[in-house]
């Protein structure tokens, strides 16, 4: 019977190992599904009111106005 040595060095090296795939597995099956849904046209377009820094004039002249 063989019997394999695994220092504290190979252990870690090997849950990175296992961490490393599952993190860039997930990742890229999320870009490729937002893909998909873009293709299909299964995203929603969301109006995000706090993406926008433009300052709106008309309001600020309308209350000089007056």
């Amino acid at each position: 019977m063989i019997s394999l040595y695994f220092d504290p060095g190979l252990g870690a090296m090997i849950v990175q190992g296992l961490v490393a795939a599952a993190a860039g597995i997930l990742l890229f099956s999320k870009g490729v599904m937002y893909k998909i849904k873009g293709l299909f046209g299964m995203i929603k377009e969301e109006d995000d009111d706090y993406d926008s820094i433009d300052i709106d004039e008309t309001d600020d002249d309308d209350a000089a106005k007056h």
